[in-house]
């Protein structure tokens, strides 16, 4: 089993809270509300801001589990960790951490269906599968040349992100200064043809995709300067900041466009608000920002998802060709095929909505976890101070987790074959491995590198 090499140097700290700040919140901001705005009006109604602010809720309880565990074990890992830190399962802890790549390639191939269906249609008119097909194309080989990321770079692409939001919540302002907009349609549920808690809950399930990302910020305690005492004000402000964002976004569109038009409009419902509330603003234009904004988001998606294929690989609990790499790129080239062939797949056979909601699945599926997690490592004290979530925190984290990703919370059926097929991959590839190499004992620190 790979060993560290002795002597290496730790990574450089470098990372301060505001960084940390603009990490947590361009983590979040991206494909999420760009794309699934309209379809989470389609499910609940006019009342479009409750299900973002109790999908806010949900992510916001599961992050103190994860302060506590950054706090207690400041390492660059996350969910793998700590399932196996708590549980020492080995298949539980795989499959924990394939789940997570897996949410990480439904979460791209999201973004490539937004991308290709919706904000570059505002320039050229091509069939939607071909330009999705293309895109996931060119994120492998963008992948494959070698990206280098740093936090200052994202501090720069979650302005722009963000400059996306924040144009449509200043247009609602404005529009509503106007004396436009119908505050009626803000108390307006969608029981046509189910009852007001599964209308609720289903899109609450749904819009959960577009708070996801904070949980990636723990994969850059080893790089944060103190980070038992930076993570948690940090974090916290990040969520609140993106959750107030959302908040203002869901209730622009929801006061501007009816419900119908919202629905209608489908992953382009913003690019709608935008046309309906300023119509001589030039729509190309925040078009642009969508492509950027999704983009980013399936690159970032990517990536993660590549890596933790070569971690496991190396790691030996699947088989060792997927830890191959090129000798000229120096990056995992078998890992991003892979990767590459499943995205490809789902983009051209499942909707946005379905990969959006199956993305929201596997992540809390994961969260109810770690929020478990916790409380089982609360028996392992450590010697340093750190965080510590009051007790009721990670329970109520993990029951309304394990709600929301229960069929009770009204969810699609085929979200869970998605997510089956998905990670019964994963478990054909583990068979295969311990058949031939035998069981093996993996360190799960580097996983989600």
């Amino acid at each position: 089993m790979p060993t560290p090499h002795a002597g290496q140097p730790e990574l450089k700290r470098a990372i301060g809270p505001t960084l940390l700040w603009f990490f947590v919140i361009g983590d979040i901001l991206g494909t999420g509300i760009y794309a699934l705005t309209g379809v989470v009006a389609g499910k609940i109604g006019g009342a479009l801001w409750l299900p973002f602010l109790l999908a806010f809720v949900v992510a916001f309880l599961t992050a103190f589990s994860y302060l506590e565990l950054v706090g207690k074990y400041p390492k660059a890992a996350g969910a793998a960790l700590y399932t196996n830190r708590a549980f020492h399962i080995h298949i539980l802890t795989f499959m924990v951490a394939f789940a997570v790549m897996s949410s990480g390639l439904t979460s791209a191939s999201s973004a490539a269906r937004a991308f290709s269906g919706t904000y570059l249609q505002q320039f050229v008119t091509i069939p939607a599968w071909v330009v999705a097909v293309a895109f996931v194309v060119l994120l492998a080989l963008i992948n494959f040349r070698g990206v280098a990321e740093s936090v200052k770079t994202n501090v720069v692409l979650t302005c722009v992100e963000l400059a996306g939001l924040l144009v449509v919540v200043g247009i609602g302002v404005w529009a509503v200064t106007q004396g436009r907009g119908e505050p009626g349609r803000l108390l307006e549920f969608n029981t046509a043809d189910q009852s007001v808690l599964i209308a609720i809950t289903s899109a609450t399930s749904l819009a959960f995709f577009a708070m996801v990302g904070f949980e990636d910020s723990v994969n850059m305690a080893e790089e944060t300067r103190n980070p038992s005492r930076i993570f948690p004000r940090s974090m916290l402000l990040g969520m609140a900041s993106a959750g107030l964002i959302y908040l203002l976004v869901a209730v622009t569109s929801s006061l501007l466009v009816p419900v119908e038009e919202l629905s209608a409009a489908g992953g382009g419902a913003l690019l709608r608000v935008v046309q309906v509330g300023a119509e001589h603003f030039p729509l190309q234009l925040f078009a642009f920002i969508g492509l950027f904004a999704v983009s980013n988001s399936a690159l970032i998606n990517m990536l993660m998802a590549s890596r933790l294929v070569y971690g496991m690989a190396n790691e030996r609990i699947i088989p060792g060709v997927f830890g191959l790499v090129h000798p000229l790129r120096r990056t995992p080239w078998v890992a991003i095929l892979f990767t590459t062939a499943i995205a490809v797949l789902l983009v051209t056979n499942v909707d946005l909505a379905l990969l959006g909601g199956t993305t929201s699945l596997l992540l809390l599926a994961v969260f109810t976890i770690v929020n478990v997690a916790v409380l089982v490592l609360r028996r392992e004290p450590v010697k340093h101070k750190h965080f510590r979530a009051p007790t009721a925190v990670p329970v109520l984290g993990a029951l309304t987790c394990a709600y929301l990703a229960s069929p009770l919370s009204g969810r699609p059926p085929r979200e869970y074959v998605i997510a089956g097929i998905l990670l019964l991959v994963g478990l054909v590839l583990w068979g295969i491995n311990r058949l031939f190499v035998g069981k093996v004992d993996f360190n799960a620190s580097k996983l989600e590198k």
